[in-house]
């Protein structure tokens, strides 16, 4: 009788560091559970850098082919890319120009006939002076994308004008720096009354609160 009495007291003595165990292991997780909020704190330090970008926000200068946007402030080796421009563009009119004798002389040698050789002269005497006026106006002003679409075919036999105007542009500045400069200057006049709009004076906003 006793045996079987010390049975019954042994099971409640054993089963409470069962009950004893479990609150250690929800004490355990409790503060796993509140490590959360502690790395949630890191999005906190990514918003402080937002403002850093936006104070950064505003018109950026748009890049130019062979010089990027050193033409806004002249740096970089501005100088040196435009003396490379020219080089390269006079080096490539004088390559085309032998180009386009070895094939006129392949003409004569076929016994064409004087015409389709003074054609051939004519034609690209003509698409090379169209393109040649048609490049250095874009230097200047926007050209219209249909005309520009329909004139693919003049500017490819013409192609000699063009790297003319490129070669006596780049003499001077970066081929269509004076258009991108006033486009950038009125955007940033634009930007700039904005920005002052939204700011506004500080010392009358206090009054007003």
């Amino acid at each position: 009788m006793s045996d079987e009495s010390g049975t019954p007291t042994t099971t409640p003595a054993g089963s409470q560091p069962a009950a004893a165990t479990a609150p250690t292991q929800g004490a355990g997780t409790a503060p796993a559970q509140g490590a959360a909020p502690a790395q949630g704190a890191a999005p906190a330090q990514g918003a402080t850098t937002a403002p850093a970008t936006a104070s950064a926000a505003g018109p950026r200068p748009e890049p130019i082919r062979f010089f990027g946007t050193t033409w806004l402030h002249h740096d970089q080796g501005y100088t040196l890319r435009r003396a490379a421009a020219s080089a390269g563009s006079l080096a490539a009119v004088v390559a085309s120009c032998l180009v386009l004798r070895f094939a006129y002389e392949g003409l004569a040698l076929a016994n064409t006939g004087n015409l389709v050789s003074l054609l051939m002269v004519v034609m690209f005497a003509v698409c090379s002076a169209l393109a040649f006026r048609h490049t250095w106006d874009s230097f200047g002003k926007r050209p219209d994308p249909d005309r520009q679409a329909s004139l693919r075919g003049l500017l490819a036999i013409g192609f000699v004008g063009s790297l003319l105007a490129y070669f006596f542009r780049s003499l001077t500045e970066a081929p269509g720096e004076k258009l991108h400069r006033a486009e950038y200057d009125a955007v940033r006049e634009q930007y700039e009354k904005r920005t002052a709009r939204r700011t506004g004076n500080p010392s009358k906003k206090r009054r007003r609160a």
